[in-house]
């Protein structure tokens, strides 16, 4: 997964596809700046370009610090949250070894094949859970969103929970609901059975759930949400999403018509229901399957 810094620019939904048809832009070598210092402001990378030659984290806490020396965690309360989530639970048991590194891994699942890519009783390289930094940078820019409801009052769907880290962090970060929608059956299963390991009275209590189902429709029975985080690319905002989302709600979302070469958006509704996207940065994602996709 490769992230790269863009310009801040927003645009009115109806401009979308004008966005989608051109490439985001690339800064000049000066621009490069590991700190976070605001949405287009952000850059991160998998292969941690800005790394020197000290060990890796060994820790939980220690990753969080790493983030936060970075300037990638300004968020005190994005940074106690990511600390309640141990990363080494929902990663293969294989690959625990690596779960602090600022890399994304591949989770080893058996499906029926859903992408082009898929093989049978392998590892799919294209399934993955994400890099600690881009689990930073998500959690960051949906945060004041649920910060600005309520205590313990905020509801949020995750589309294409995967590994099932992302609804524990919710969780964490005092989400009252935290829902999963999941395309793929044994990606789903493995979402409950990580979630079940790093806390069952999550899913015993109902405060998350795991769905298998099209992330193109969203979640309806559970809607509206304050939140909503997408982790495939869609090759265009997915409509259903946009109306689930509550007045004064925000919804993150890769969208490109090549999954690889896509552009992560902020999606803003404000109180009265009008609709603002903000281009982010470029992401590499695996592509948002289902109905359209």
């Amino acid at each position: 997964m490769r992230h790269t810094l863009t310009a801040d620019r927003r645009v009115a939904l109806c401009a979308l596809p004008a966005l989608l048809l051109a490439p985001a832009p690339s800064p000049a070598s000066s621009q490069f700046d590991l700190s976070w210092t605001g949405p287009g402001q952000y850059l991160t990378n998998v292969v941690d370009l800005a790394r020197d030659a000290t060990a890796p984290p060994s820790s939980m806490d220690e990753l969080v610090d790493a983030l936060q020396r970075e300037g990638r965690l300004p968020t005190p309360q994005v940074r106690a949250a990511l600390r309640r989530v141990d990363r080494r639970a929902f990663v293969p048991a294989d690959l625990r070894n690596s779960a602090y590194e600022m890399r994304p891994l591949a989770l080893a699942y058996r499906t029926e094949c859903f992408t082009p890519t898929c093989d049978h009783g392998k590892r799919v390289a294209d399934a993955t859970i994400s890099s600690p930094s881009y689990h930073a940078a998500a959690l960051e820019f949906l945060y004041p969103a649920l910060s600005s409801r309520p205590p313990n009052s905020a509801t949020v769907l995750d589309v294409g929970c995967g590994s099932g880290y992302l609804l524990a962090a919710f969780a964490a970060l005092g989400a009252r609901a935290a829902h999963g929608v999941e395309y793929a059956p044994d990606l789903a299963r493995l979402a409950e059975s990580n979630l079940r390991a790093h806390d069952a009275t999550l899913l015993d209590g109902g405060r998350v759930t795991v769905t298998t189902g099209d992330g193109w429709n969203g979640l309806p029975s559970k809607a509206p949400f304050d939140a909503i985080y997408v982790g495939a690319a869609a090759t265009s905002v997915p409509r259903a999403l946009v109306d689930q989302l509550r007045p004064g709600g925000r919804m993150v979302v890769p969208v490109g018509k090549q999954a690889s070469k896509a552009t992560l958006l902020r999606v803003d509704k404000d109180g009265a229901g009008a609709v603002s996207v903000e281009p982010l940065m470029a992401v590499n994602f695996v592509p948002l399957v289902g109905s359209d996709g």
